[in-house]
């Protein structure tokens, strides 16, 4: 429960994807290990945020009894907060493992990438300043699950950079920071109350479910510029676009409804998007290559 499996997606996505558009440069199948590693860390390190989250969460008071969305097992007393923060550091250590390995294949610079992340993930709501507190949630979703996922499973693969997985890395990092909005906006009132000032605590929940709609849009407009940099300058990656009417449900959840039941299911459904969208641009790299 508290490593929280329908936020997965967003770490396994941008993987997926940076390895592809490094596969399609190569015009081969990539390089395994490397690909298993940067799969495997992303999922930890996501694991490990997600268990930090539930601890820290838990130590400020902003998981209480009425929140809308699942329990969280430090709260309701379900494990004890020592397990948990046990268990949140076996989380980083294999996502550590990973990165030395991935070090050692593509250098030193993607086990500095992975500390960041790491850091990132206790300090998005642990520390003195946690900045999830302060309405950077999305920020750091962006960045981490976006750009540095997308573009540093590409170097991996390639030890360079190039301007495919960078415009990829927008569209998936846009659709990982729309899982983030609707949880916010799900849990905003609880939020308010613990002094947890979230975006949609900050911006209110009209603005935030605006936010959500630019998001999801922003990620399938982006998609045919990304492929603009493509090395054979194929079309097949366009079947992303495909995913798109799996948007139009967790939109309308998040426009007319406020009850947990409803906003659970866009939480769902917009992991579910992520998901979609981002096996179909695999399929098309990975076919094109």
């Amino acid at each position: 429960m508290a490593a929280r499996p329908r936020t997965l997606p967003a770490a396994i996505a941008p993987v997926l994807v940076g390895t592809a558009a490094a596969a399609q440069w190569l015009g081969h199948l990539p390089r395994w290990g490397a690909f298993v590693a940067a799969l495997v860390g992303s999922i930890f390190i996501q694991i490990g945020t997600n268990l930090a989250n539930d601890y820290s969460d838990a130590k400020r008071g902003a998981d209480t009894t009425d929140r809308l969305g699942p329990v969280r097992v430090t709260s309701a007393g379900l494990v004890t907060p020592q397990r948990v923060m046990t268990a949140t550091w076996i989380a980083f250590a294999v996502a550590v493992a990973c990165g030395i390995y991935l070090a050692t294949v593509a250098g030193v610079v993607i086990l500095v990438i992975g500390v960041f992340s790491i850091a990132a993930g206790v300090l998005y709501t642990g520390g003195p300043r946690p900045y999830g507190y302060a309405g950077l949630g999305e920020v750091f979703v962006f960045l981490f699950f976006g750009l540095v996922a997308v573009n540093g499973s590409y170097y991996a693969q390639l030890e360079h950079l190039d301007p495919l997985p960078l415009g990829l890395s927008i569209s998936v990092g846009f659709l990982a920071t729309a899982i983030l909005v609707v949880n916010n906006v799900r849990d905003l009132e609880t939020d308010r109350r613990a002094g947890k000032m979230t975006s949609a605590v900050r911006i209110g929940r009209a603005n935030a479910v605006n936010l959500y709609r630019l998001l999801v849009i922003g990620a399938f407009l982006v998609l045919p510029v990304s492929l603009l940099g493509g090395e054979n300058g194929s079309a097949l990656p366009l079947i992303g676009l495909l995913a798109a009417p799996m948007a139009i449900k967790p939109m309308r959840a998040m426009a007319n409804h406020t009850d947990g039941p409803a906003l659970n299911g866009a939480l769902a459904g917009t992991g579910a998007l992520l998901g979609a969208f981002s096996l179909l641009v695999t399929a098309g790299l990975l076919i094109s290559s």
